[in-house]
């Protein structure tokens, strides 16, 4: 029995949207502030989770580890990073019992526990797509030093990956609706109904081809 389409769908989507978010999580580039005053107007700050850094974008030079109390200190920042977090950690898990529940190296899938599986993953990206889209509504409420304040990278990829997560999960998860037992008994059903079929029609095949024979002779 081949993989069925909605498992190959989300365990292709999940895996990437992983790695999306993952990126979106360590990367200092959630918001980026220009035109900062009394700095040069080449110097740059990239803000992220954990950590910014201080471009130049005339030599292309970076300095991380840049300290901001008031900026890490923010309620958004502090979710965002416990969110973002527990989000990497579930899917894995998910993944792991997605793939346990696909079992493409057997017959047959384990429907409910793929299902269970693509629930944790639609969960995930769900864990995702808050934090992000929190951030995005109040970037520019948090602390800054310029009101030039610019959508980053890393907020892109973390919308990209949350929402790849979650259709791939709502995909699979449709593995709960299924209910194989039934349908194995009911295709069990119609094949032993069609043999029985077939060996009446073979008896009485039979049966008058020997009466024709005997009525010749």
């Amino acid at each position: 029995m081949r993989t069925p389409g909605i498992f190959i769908f989300g365990m292709v989507l999940a895996p990437c949207g992983w790695i999306l978010e993952l990126t979106s999580t360590v990367a200092p580039a959630w918001r980026t502030i220009n035109n900062i005053p009394g700095e040069p107007s080449d110097v740059v700050l990239q803000q992220g989770l954990w950590d910014i850094c201080r471009t130049f974008t005339s030599s292309r030079d970076i300095l991380c580890n840049q300290q901001d109390t008031q900026y890490f200190s923010a309620q958004v920042i502090q979710i965002a990073r416990g969110l973002m977090l527990s989000s990497l950690i579930l899917n894995v898990i998910a993944i792991g019992v997605a793939s346990a529940g696909v079992r493409c190296w057997t017959e047959k899938p384990l429907w409910t526990v793929a299902g269970v599986g693509g629930l944790l993953i639609f969960i995930s990206g769900v864990l995702t797509i808050i934090p992000v889209a929190w951030y995005t509504h109040t970037m520019t409420s948090i602390f800054s030093a310029s009101t030039d304040v610019r959508v980053g990278y890393c907020l892109v990829l973390g919308f990209i990956g949350g929402i790849m997560e979650v259709l791939g999960g709502l995909v699979m998860s449709i593995g709960l609706c299924r209910k194989p037992k039934f349908t194995s008994l009911y295709y069990n059903s119609i094949l032993i109904m069609t043999n029985y079929s077939l060996y009446r029609w073979k008896s009485l095949r039979n049966r008058y081809f020997t009466s024709f024979l005997l009525q010749m002779m």
